[in-house]
């Protein structure tokens, strides 16, 4: 697994990445920060970082390893 920082992130095997490799993810909506920390669950709807949970079609995923 490599994701440069600032890759997007969209597809399922991506998310399983980071959650198995603990790799931070930064969450934005319409290009506004909106959090950042670690996949704790997702799936096709959603993605839970930092207890909450983020709409995919709503939010973008960005990896951010070295957090």
């Amino acid at each position: 697994m490599t994701y440069g920082n600032g890759e997007l992130l969209h597809e399922d095997r991506h998310f399983y990445d980071h959650v198995e490799y603990q790799v931070p993810v930064q969450v934005y909506c319409q290009g506004i920060h909106r959090d950042i920390g670690y996949v704790e669950y997702y799936s096709e709807f959603f993605i839970k970082v930092n207890n909450t949970y983020y709409n995919r079609k709503m939010f973008t995923f960005v990896s951010r390893p070295g957090y």
